[in-house]
């Protein structure tokens, strides 16, 4: 399937040329940093499939799409889940929401072969491509109008506000993005991270030491909640 990106990041755009590669049934034939430039584009060639941000400055994914003469397959990459309904009310194939897994790209990409051919939908990554390369030992937060790489080695720990949360890290600042703290907690449980609080991530191996119901994480005492004691304490078998 012969597919374009349009993504204003060029993080974005980064992380997602590198799932492409990692797809044989995909062919990346342009990415574009605006949707106003791929609109002749779109409609002068044949292209299978879109990769498509939503928030985009002027001219939007959604502008874009009511906009295009041809319709190729759309799948929407966002930062915000808020569009979810009108993506898929304008078709789309799929809708996800940054930062993205690679097993959740390829989930989409299966779906959209599928749609374009289902014959050709059921070997959609290469058998010489082994499972470890999928993992990532980083994500992507959307922090102002960028979308910030964090190294999961970088975090110290994860403060949930209401609306966001505050990351943060070894160079003692921290991010604040608009994501909940129970996604970051089912991204990162297997990644050395653990919720001792309904307001709390830590990064396990950044903890100085333990009390009964506190961690020091650099120079931050952290409460440990009882309903994430009993679970926390057996990870760290204590």
């Amino acid at each position: 399937m012969k597919c374009v990106i349009i993504d204003d990041e060029p993080l974005a755009v980064e992380l997602l040329e590198d799932f492409v590669k990692k797809v044989d049934s995909l062919e990346l034939v342009s990415t574009f940093n605006n949707a106003i430039d791929a609109v002749s584009f779109i409609n002068q060639n044949n292209i299978d499939l879109i990769f498509l941000d939503i928030q985009m400055p002027h001219f939007s994914g959604i502008d874009f799409l009511n906009t295009i003469e041809k319709k190729p397959l759309v799948i929407f990459t966002t930062a915000y889940s808020d569009y979810a309904v009108e993506g898929f009310n304008l078709g789309a194939v799929d809708y996800l929401v940054k930062p993205i897994p690679f097993h959740r790209f390829l989930k989409s990409v299966v779906r959209a072969q599928q749609i374009s051919n289902p014959a050709a939908a059921v070997h959609p990554i290469s058998e010489s491509i082994p499972t470890p390369e999928v993992e990532q030992d980083f994500m992507f937060v959307r922090a102002e109008y960028e979308n910030v790489k964090m190294n999961f080695s970088d975090i110290l720990f994860i403060e949930g506000l209401k609306d966001y949360v505050k990351i943060y890290t070894t160079d003692n600042k921290f991010t604040l993005t608009l994501i909940s703290l129970i996604k970051l907690e089912n991204l990162l449980s297997n990644k050395g991270f653990s919720r001792i609080h309904r307001s709390y991530i830590i990064n396990i191996k950044h903890v100085k030491s333990i009390q009964k119901n506190k961690v020091l994480i650099s120079d931050k005492r952290i409460p440990i909640s009882e309903s994430y004691q009993n679970a926390f304490f057996e990870k760290i078998n204590l």
